[in-house]
């Protein structure tokens, strides 16, 4: 399933126009990545939590050349799967 299929199921529950029920899953995806650039985490029950990680500068290889680089430090997202889902996907 994709973004449009989420839109087409909330579609078929509130009703209303396509377009309306794509701009709310656009309204909440784009909720979700608003509160973790500014550092929070999104929790939603029974699906999991969203965070941010924050990922230390490190040392590197290049597989193909073998030369060594330099990987920034970063913040990178990171998703907890909720009970509820792992046991339901068992």
């Amino acid at each position: 399933m994709n973004k449009q299929g989420i839109a087409d199921a909330v579609h078929g529950i509130l009703g209303g126009t396509k377009v309306q029920a794509e701009q709310a899953v656009d309204k909440m995806v784009e909720s979700i990545v608003e509160t973790l650039k500014k550092g929070g985490e999104v929790s939603i029950a029974g699906l999991g939590i969203f965070s941010v990680k924050a990922r230390a500068a490190r040392q590197a290889r290049n597989p193909r050349t073998g030369e060594t680089l330099q990987v920034p430090a970063m913040n990178v997202p990171k998703f907890r799967a909720a009970k509820a889902l792992k046991d339901a996907v068992r």
